[in-house]
């Protein structure tokens, strides 16, 4: 009798052991979790209660597509040429690279920054300031399924542009639905091999 009962107490002290060790990794887990930044916006577009769009505030994080320095659309140029960087939201990537066609979620912020001289380089530009950034959403669940929204510098909302004149152009001349895919080297090779590209679009 006395050795059951060293026995029974051997093993509820161990069993006693294990569970401590199971919660000392759970709640490892879970200040990992509380710790962790917060991803907003990763795939889909979030809206606030009077309809504005919220800035995705890890868009860094997502896939870099392309830059640009000193892009117009007028022959006259631009008096004030800045650099541009253009993210897509991962899963926007992912479906396109798939089947082909940018899902509805699809989401693209251009970051614009200012250019600079200084420190070592003697030559060329780099880049310096943002003066803002624009994105580009699809979402059949809006007036119109692709909007265009501008951010000022340390707006966290925007509204969605009216007029029009964004959602023509981007129509008209982007090479695939309304992307332009063209300044995307990353995507136009795939575009081209899979046969992507609107009809009498301007490439080079």
């Amino acid at each position: 009798m006395k050795k059951r009962t060293w026995l029974s107490l051997a093993l509820l002290f161990g069993v006693l052991l294990l569970v401590m060790a199971f919660g000392s990794k759970l709640q490892r887990t879970v200040n990992a979790a509380t710790n962790a930044p917060r991803v907003i916006g990763v795939d889909h577009p979030l809206y606030t209660a009077d309809g504005k769009l919220a800035l995705p505030e890890n868009y860094r994080q997502w896939v870099f597509l392309s830059s640009g320095f000193g892009m117009n659309y007028s022959n006259s140029g631009g008096s004030h040429p800045m650099f541009t960087n253009v993210y897509v939201s991962p899963s926007a990537y992912q479906g396109f690279r798939s089947n082909g066609k940018w899902p509805n979620g699809s989401q693209f912020v251009v970051e614009i920054y200012s250019p600079a001289q200084g420190s070592i380089n003697k030559s060329g530009y780099f880049q310096d300031q943002m003066q803002g950034l624009d994105i580009e959403v699809k979402d059949s669940s809006q007036k119109n399924e692709w909007s265009y929204y501008n951010f000022n510098p340390g707006d966290k909302t925007a509204e969605a542009l009216g007029g029009g004149a964004c959602n023509s152009c981007h129509s008209e001349h982007a090479a695939v639905e309304h992307t332009f895919v063209q300044f995307y080297p990353t995507l136009l090779s795939f575009a081209q091999e899979k046969h992507l590209l609107k009809p009498g679009v301007a490439i080079r």
